[in-house]
């Protein structure tokens, strides 16, 4: 079966290969739309139209279009996940900058060729692309920390712990600003940015895990 993303915000999961791809299908509709005309044209109608279902299959799936953005957030944070465990699979377990580096060159791939990431990436912000809007940026990151501190830690070998959690989290938000900014300047991302975001990881963790 395709990749469910892990939400709650699916009224109902498929249990079919062939609801399972039209699921698919229903979110890379979305995510080329929301690149298209952003957020606030999104519809539900648009999306089905799109897809090539019909708008009761979107309705099965997802009660607004604000389910259906954040299920394509969840989606691109699993795929995320999976890129970086490939990625940090096959280097050493005590390259922790190898990983590090894993973790940001993933996301800068994805900001610049993933439908519908510049948008929402990981989750969705009223208005959208604007973290400080609301305190949904705050639960955005914690998730994100989750993910990323039980990759590293099992790539370590750390126990993924409240203070290893903590230096993620950090290390998290500090690098989701600098990007901000470096996504901001250019639509590709500043790459002076992007290695100054680098370094700043790389010395914040050095402390860490040397």
């Amino acid at each position: 079966m395709g990749t469910v993303p892990r939400t709650n915000s699916l009224r109902r999961a498929p249990v079919q290969q062939r609801s399972a791809d039209r699921l698919a299908r229903i979110l890379d509709a979305c995510a080329q739309l929301l690149d298209e005309s952003g957020y606030e044209q999104l519809s539900t109608r648009a999306v089905a139209a799109r897809a090539g279902v019909p708008i009761g299959s979107v309705y099965r799936f997802f009660g607004n279009k604000r389910a259906m953005a954040d299920a394509l957030a969840q989606r691109n944070l699993d795929h995320y996940a999976e890129r970086i465990g490939g990625r940090i699979s096959a280097m050493p377990g005590e390259d922790w900058r190898g990983a590090i580096d894993a973790v940001l060159d993933e996301y800068v791939t994805m900001k610049r060729t993933v439908p519908g990431f510049r948008l929402v990436d990981f989750g969705v912000q009223i208005p959208v692309g604007d973290r400080a809007a609301d305190s949904g940026g705050a639960d955005i990151d914690y998730r994100v920390t989750d993910r990323l501190t039980d990759l590293l830690a099992a790539h370590l070998g750390r126990t993924p712990d409240p203070a290893l959690r903590r230096t993620v989290l950090v290390a998290v938000e500090a690098a989701d600003a600098l990007l901000q900014l470096a996504f901001r300047v250019g639509p590709s991302g500043d790459p002076e940015l992007i290695a100054e975001t680098r370094a700043v990881l790389h010395a914040y963790l050095a402390r860490i895990f040397d």
